[in-house]
Parts: structure tokens; C-alpha cells; sequence
């Protein structure tokens, strides 16, 4: 099954959003676009999640309660396509779930009717620091058009955070988002040297990072700085995986 986008309809919704985007706070923005995504693509929902000090992606906004559970599902069982996308910048698909051998502990956390999932990177200034995500309720191939209108509406989330950060908002999703931009070079750093020194792909050396956080109840940024700072002499043995989630 493949779903093809209405373009006049993506760009009126498109136009709407970023309307809004002038008039509301960034998470009333987000709201609005993971309410309005079904309507153009024929998905059953859409939520965004965005990283924390911890290293975990945490759900902002969802559109229906099974996409809440998506979001919540992946944070739990710490991996999934959100993460992938996240951590690799990249869209990451799943035709479906319940069948995608690339994240074994997710299935148990899922509703069945989440089958087919997209995740696609909100970048802001050139960095990753959420995904916006998109399932469906039947296995589905999702095709480039499909990609490339999810990449419009994250594009345009990203623009919402940015104008609500250079207005100064305060408030702690703005404070979040702040966290994930200026620590995100650093932890790219360290998820590198993991990966080198120990043969890691970048989910696994990310997840590593995440753990320690969690274990040591620290920011992962503070987790990363000790990983660079220590490069040298870290040996395997002082890693604690969490297991490797190659993709």
C-alpha cells in the first residue's frame, strides 16, 4: 500500500502552519502540525519528540493516544526509528514494525495498530534536536513524496523553535531546546570517539552515553565531556552497552 500526497492540499496546510507560527507559542505550533498531518498524508497520527539532559527523546505533542504510545513506547524501550532518525540525521522508515528485526525490544511496547513508521530529524541550525514522527495502522511503503512533505512540516517546526528562541521564550521546552543546541557538537564528539575506539555504530555509542547519564543522574553533555576528557586511556571494559542496535 502507498499513499500519494495531495500537493495543493500540503500546501495549503503548509501555509496555515506557518501563519500560526506568528501567532502562537512553539509547542501550540507543533500541536497544530501533528493535528493537520493525517489530513494530507491518510495517517492514522503524528507526534514530535524532542531530546532532554538525559539523552532520552521525550514525547512534546501528539495527535491521537496510539501516537502518544508510539512516542512513549520507543522512549521506554530506548530505540526505534525516532531514535535512529535523531541520532543519524536522517529519515528513517519502517514498513512495519511489528516485522523490522532493527529494534527487537520495541514490538512488546507497541500498540498493534501501529505498523508503518516514518521518522524524520527537526534540524535547527544544522543540528538535529527532535524528530517528527508518522504511523500508520497497516504495513506501507513509504514512497519519496511522502518523505519529502514530512520534511516540509519539519522544516517548519524547526522554523516555529527558532523564532520562539530568538524571541527569548522562556519557558522549559524552550530551555530544552536551547540544552540539545548548545550541547549537540559535543556529544556528536564523543559518540565518534565511542564509535571509533570500540567499533560502535552511533546508536550503540549514543545509547552508551544515554545510560551513563541515567545511571549517574547527570546531563549527557557532562557524560560526553568525561568520555572526551578521558579518550586516551577508556577502555572497553569501562563501557556498559546497552546493546548494539545496528541499523
Amino acid at each position: 500500500m502507498a499513499v500519494h500526497i495531495d500537493e495543493e492540499a500540503l500546501q495549503s496546510s503548509l501555509q496555515r502552519l506557518r501563519q500560526a507560527t506568528f501567532e502562537s507559542d512553539v509547542a501550540a505550533v507543533m500541536k497544530r502540525a501533528v493535528n493537520s498531518i493525517h489530513r494530507v498524508f491518510g495517517c492514522n497520527g503524528a507526534g514530535t519528540m524532542f531530546i532532554t539532559e538525559s539523552g532520552h527523546l521525550s514525547y512534546v505533542a501528539a495527535s491521537d493516544e496510539a501516537g502518544r504510545q508510539l512516542e512513549e513506547a520507543q522512549a521506554t524501550a530506548g530505540q526505534g526509528p525516532c531514535y535512529d532518525s535523531y541520532v543519524y540525521a536522517t529519515e528513517i522508515t519502517s514498513t512495519d514494525l511489528h516485522a523490522d528485526d532493527r529494534w527487537p525490544d520495541l514490538p512488546t511496547h507497541l500498540l498493534l495498530q501501529v505498523r508503518a513508521v516514518a521518522g524524520i530529524p527537526i534540524m535547527l541550525s544544522g543540528s538535529p534536536v527532535g524528530t517528527l514522527n508518522v504511523y500508520r495502522d497497516r504495513p506501507t511503503d513509504w514512497d519519496s513524496s511522502d518523505i519529502q512533505a514530512l520534511r516540509a512540516y519539519s522544516d517548519l517546526i524547526a522554523e516555529a523553535i527558532g523564532a520562539a528562541l530568538a524571541a527569548q521564550e522562556h519557558s522549559v521546552l524552550a530551555d530544552q531546546l536551547r540544552y540539545a543546541l548548545d550541547y549537540r557538537v559535543i556529544i556528536e564528539r564523543a559518540v565518534g570517539y565511542l564509535m571509533g575506539a570500540h567499533g560502535l555504530d552511533a546508536v550503540t555509542a549514543f545509547s552508551i552515553l544515554r545510560k551513563r547519564a541515567r545511571d549517574s543522574r547527570r546531563r549527557v553533555a557532562d557524560v560526553a565531556a568525561e568520555v572526551l576528557g578521558r579518550a586516551p586511556g577508556d577502555g572497553p571494559g569501562e563501557l556498559s552497552h546497552t546493546g548494539d542496535h545496528r541499523t
